[in-house]
């Protein structure tokens, strides 16, 4: 019977007859083990637990609201894992009514099809308005209102474990410490902070992060937010 391997290959051994009676218990357990997996014929379970995200740009007056409902996939088990079953965006403003409700049918249609869905994350935050993106609070620059709902549903991933956080290493932490200590001590004036009051109020936008928090440090163009720096 073949088995699916899930993780890298970093050894291989050959076995032989006393190998293979050993191992035998263990193939039988495993085949006795039906994982479920996320596909587009699975039932729809009567209770599905979901997370509202509220999105208010300065675009409108009124906020959007998406809901992301979850399925739970071999529940009590040392397998359990959670996955991504459909999405609703509600909202008073019927402007962009047609294409949010084609949207959320796609992209529901696409978690129940099962399989890797975090493309759909870069596919939608690579969306840009051609009238001109905004910032949200914190300096973060949206180049859309379909960009904003991707990074939405980038966050719900990550809280459900499906992405992964890239965390900086000790090098990038220790330069990022220092680059921010430093600021803090050049700018003790608060009044030079933006409105969330993490970077400097005539800061520029980062074109990695896409946060404004891009300044003039050392002669060099420094981020301080990500850490990046023209001058490595």
């Amino acid at each position: 019977m073949a088995q699916k391997i899930s993780k890298k290959i970093v050894s291989y051994k050959v076995l032989n007859n006393e190998d293979k009676l050993s191992a035998e218990p263990v193939i039988q357990e495993v085949e006795q083990i039906d994982l479920e997996s996320m596909h587009e014929n699975v039932a729809r379970p009567e209770i599905l637990y979901g997370s509202t995200y509220k999105i208010k740009t300065p675009q409108s007056e009124h906020a959007l609201y998406i809901t992301i409902n979850d399925m739970i996939l071999n529940e009590d088990t040392e397998h359990e894992e959670r996955r991504p079953y459909e999405v609703f965006i509600n909202s008073k403003n019927m402007e962009h009514f047609q294409w949010v409700l084609a949207l959320t049918r796609v992209i529901s249609a696409v978690f129940r099809k099962g399989g890797d869905a975090v493309f759909l994350v870069d596919e939608l935050k690579s969306v840009f308005d051609p009238k001109g993106g905004y910032f949200k609070k914190g300096g973060v620059f949206m180049p859309s209102l379909v960009a904003e709902i991707g990074c939405t549903i980038e966050q719900h991933l990550k809280k459900i474990g499906m992405l992964q956080t890239p965390e900086f290493d000790t090098h990038q932490k220790q330069f990022l410490d220092a680059k921010r200590k430093e600021f803090e001590a050049i700018h003790s004036d608060t009044s030079t902070l933006d409105e969330s009051g993490n970077f400097p109020a005539k800061a520029l936008l980062c074109a990695k992060c896409q946060t404004k928090a891009l300044v003039l440090m050392d002669g060099c163009m420094t981020c301080l937010n990500c850490g990046d720096s023209k001058c490595g």
